[in-house]
């Protein structure tokens, strides 16, 4: 074998070790573990459609038609704006946010997270907003709104509500993989961010009515907008009432 052939050769081998390393790693994302079921395949956007900040009970009111063509519609602006690459769920950080097509009640909820400077995201309990997440720097511009204090409060609560604010900053810088461990059951929730506890069973308010309940099921989404961010393993353990 010549040289040439050789060096051909080693591309060619070194070009399938690479793409399956890849394939290998994505297909280690994913994968719920015992009791949850995974709401992302790591594949395609199969089981989402797309939402804004939108009060439940009206589009819930519906007709069948006027809803399927709402969701048919919202599809298009999904495809715009998402995408998957090596097991992550990619948003260029505009769009409508992607829903569950599923209703959830009481819920545990394990996600992870990447963004970029300047975001401003968020994930949506049975519809209703939302549980922060954003740009906690300086930089980021919003710390007279509270950014400085971090990601994972309730930061659609009344202002000096419990829950508004997280417990603790626990972002990890950007370019790092964050996690959040979530748990709503009734209207209270507590959320754990990076392993530190940030809210501790606390009221989520009803955006949408301040004065009624949180909806007793709804989807949830992940809010998106600013720059670019990045889920992977978004994972959901359904809990029956008054259980754990």
């Amino acid at each position: 074998m010549n040289l040439i052939k050789l060096l051909t050769l080693v591309a060619a081998l070194a070009a399938i070790c690479t793409t399956t390393t890849t394939l290998c790693a994505a297909a280690a994302l994913n994968q719920p573990p015992s009791g949850f079921t995974a709401l992302f395949n790591g594949k395609d956007l199969a089981g989402w459609w797309g939402l804004s900040t939108e009060d439940p009970k009206k589009w819930r009111a519906l007709s069948p038609e006027d809803f399927q063509k709402k969701k048919t519609t919202s599809l298009v602006d999904v495809k715009q704006h998402w995408s998957v690459m090596g097991g992550e769920l990619v948003n260029d950080g505009k769009g409508l946010y992607l829903t569950t097509e599923k209703d959830y009640g009481d819920f545990e909820l394990l996600v992870d997270y990447k963004m970029l400077p300047k975001g401003d995201s968020g994930i949506y309990l049975r519809g209703v907003p939302q549980v922060q997440i954003w740009d906690f720097t300086k930089e980021g511009g919003k710390w007279n709104i509270g950014a400085d204090k971090g990601s994972g409060g309730l930061w659609n609560n009344s202002p000096g509500a419990p829950g508004k604010d997280p417990l603790v900053l626990a972002d990890k810088p950007f370019g790092e993989w964050n996690k959040f461990r979530i748990t709503l059951i009734g209207e209270n929730v507590t959320i754990y961010l990076n392993d530190k506890l940030v809210v501790n069973n606390v009221k989520l308010e009803n955006y949408f009515d301040r004065k009624g309940l949180l909806p007793k099921v709804g989807p949830i989404q992940l809010q998106t907008h600013g720059s670019e961010i990045r889920w992977r393993n978004v994972f959901v353990r359904e809990i029956k009432s008054g259980g754990k």
